[in-house]
């Protein structure tokens, strides 16, 4: 390797030493962008002492911690608001699908979640409990999102004023999919909490998703 010139100033050499350092403080992986296709956003894995949560393209078969990946939902997302109460009283909603086909016509996420991961004979009851631990809308308190299946029957819901909604069990080594609704654009931050007992022992994770909602 080459010596640098010894001529360079001692606020050169600082100047250098901080843009080496800086570089080398730079995130390895660039955030990623995922805005179609089937993706697990909630895919809670168990390494034999911990949970933890990922999000999975399923598109790719590829695997994602979700501080390294935004949620992208475009305006090709909104639908006339179906009137179930708790989605708020706007005409129109943002809304990814449970259904993969509507999914890829309109061109957004299929967002599934998935304990498919977990083998059975672990987990007390061979059950996990998804928990919405708080939900942001451009930094603020949102009661603007929630996850329901069928007509309207809710899974989870921002909604501050209510306790009801905010977890739901789910049996091990299952794959599930419910709309992912959001009822005003901007920039969403969720967090979820994923717990099961192992041996006796409660073991969870706890992550935080963000998800971009375009107008």
């Amino acid at each position: 390797m080459r010596a640098f010139n010894r001529a360079l100033t001692v606020t050169g050499s600082l100047a250098a030493a901080l843009a080496v350092a800086g570089l080398a403080a730079s995130p390895a992986i660039a955030a990623t962008t995922l805005g179609s296709g089937h993706v697990d956003v909630l895919d809670a894995e168990w390494d034999g002492a911990d949970l933890h949560l990922h999000v999975h393209d399923e598109e790719t078969a590829t695997e994602y911690e979700p501080a390294d990946v935004t949620l992208s939902v475009p305006a090709a997302a909104k639908v006339a608001n179906p009137g179930y109460g708790f989605l708020g009283s706007g005409s129109q909603i943002w809304l990814l699908p449970d259904n993969e086909a509507v999914a890829e016509s309109r061109g957004v996420l299929f967002p599934g979640i998935s304990t498919e991961h977990l083998t059975t004979g672990v987990f007390a009851n061979n059950a996990v409990t998804y928990r919405l631990v708080s939900a942001t809308r451009n930094g603020a308190t949102t009661e603007d999102f929630s996850i329901y299946a069928g007509s309207g029957s809710r899974w989870f819901d921002s909604n501050t004023g209510i306790t009801t909604f905010k977890s739901r069990s789910f049996g091990v080594a299952t794959h599930n999919h419910a709309n992912w609704a959001f009822e005003e654009a901007g920039t969403y931050r969720l967090t979820f909490r994923v717990q099961g007992t192992v041996n006796g022992a409660v073991e969870s994770a706890t992550e935080t998703y963000t998800v971009v909602v375009s107008s």
